[in-house]
This record gives C-alpha cells, structure tokens and sequence, in this order.
C-alpha cells in the first residue's frame, strides 16, 4: 500500500493502518475472522476520530471495507474497491491458487520481495486460515447494501479478478462504477500506484451522485 499511499499524500490525509496479525502488529491469540478484523477496523478509525472517510481496499482488503460500509454506514463517505475478492465462480482453494500464480508472472518483481517478507512474518497457518475466511464470505450478498458512491478498479491483466466479476461487483454496487487499467495485474497499489491515484482523485473531486453510469 506504500506506493499508492505516497502518491495520494499531497492530496490528502492518508492512514494505511496493519491489521491484527499482519505488518507490525500485534499477533492475536487466534486467527481472526473477517467479522473480527471489520471490528478492528472500525474500533481503529473511531479511535483515530475519523468521521465520513474515504475507504480504499485492496484485494481481500476490499471485502472488510464492503463490510465496514454495510455495518457502519456513518464512517464512510465513500469506498475504492481495488481488484475485489473473492469471485463467486472460483471460490475455491485450488482455483484461487492457480489464479495467485498466474498473476504473478504480471506482478513487478521489487513486490515479491515485500510479499514473501510479510508472508513469512504472518506464519503459513494465519496465512491459510485468513484466506480461507475470505472464500467463505460472500460478497456478492452484502454488496447491494453498500448505499454510497463506489468506484471498483481493475488491472486487464488480472486473472484474480475477471472483467466478468468486476463488472459484476459495479452492478451490484447501487452507486457503483467500473475503471479498468490497461496492462494492470492485481496489485495495482503497488505496480500502478500513480494511475491509481489519479483515479481516486478524479472520483473523490466529482460531485455525490445518486448514481454511476458504467
């Protein structure tokens, strides 16, 4: 998230804050589930006394912000969905897997390093059972729910994230709008960051609508 968060700094006030069990943070007792790290989220970003911000996730990042909006609509003004998870028609290990390593070969090589270090710092086990949570959430349910401007982005080299199910996500967002990014893979806040940004500036500068048109 560095990249993207570097980029939008001059604009804006930017948080970018580590989950329970991830980055610098401290390791919980058990591995918790989507419902509890939204909880995390929301006791972080009272705690900060943010009011109507601005939400951005990235992959499964994307799933704990839908969530955040659905169960408190009061803290958020708007959410950037950035390559959503986890597509309904491949919610499955093996198929998410085979995904992951297809991405890859898209991915700039200075993130494998980064990726591998964090991976290693959360433990193979947190590791499996956090992505497990996220293939049993489904998204698609709680998406209709999600009552402000939604923008949802996509790399057209991501195979993680089908133009399929990313146009799909924007269709069930009531207020939602898809951007693909030519020749992006899945990790766009880190190999894309300044299209990104520009991309979130553009969509935080635009006036509240009842509506996108796609």
């Amino acid at each position: 998230m560095v990249p993207l968060a570097k980029a939008l700094a001059p604009s804006y006030r930017v948080h970018a804050p580590d989950l329970p069990g991830f980055g610098d943070s401290e390791r919980p007792p058990q591995v918790l589930n989507l419902a509890e790290l939204t909880d995390y989220l929301v006791a972080w970003t009272r705690a900060c006394r943010l009011e109507r911000a601005v939400f951005l996730g990235n992959s499964v990042g994307s799933q704990l912000v839908v969530r955040l909006a659905v169960r408190h609509p009061d803290l958020v003004e708007r959410v950037v969905l950035q390559g959503p998870t986890m597509d309904p028609g491949a919610r499955t290990m093996r198929q998410q897997t085979w995904r992951w390593i297809w991405n890859s070969r898209g991915e700039r090589g200075s993130l494998t390093p980064i990726a591998l270090r964090e991976y290693w710092r959360c433990g193979l086990r947190p590791l499996l059972k956090t992505f497990r949570y996220a293939l049993e959430d489904p998204i698609e349910e709680k998406l209709p729910s999600v009552r402000v401007p939604a923008l949802v982005v996509r790399g057209s080299w991501d195979p993680v994230v089908t133009q399929r199910w990313a146009q799909e996500v924007a269709d069930l967002l009531p207020m939602g709008r898809l951007v693909v990014i030519p020749d992006g893979p899945h990790t766009l806040v880190h190999n894309r960051p300044l299209d990104l940004a520009r991309l979130v500036r553009e969509f935080l500068s635009a006036a509240p609508l009842q509506s996108f048109d796609v």
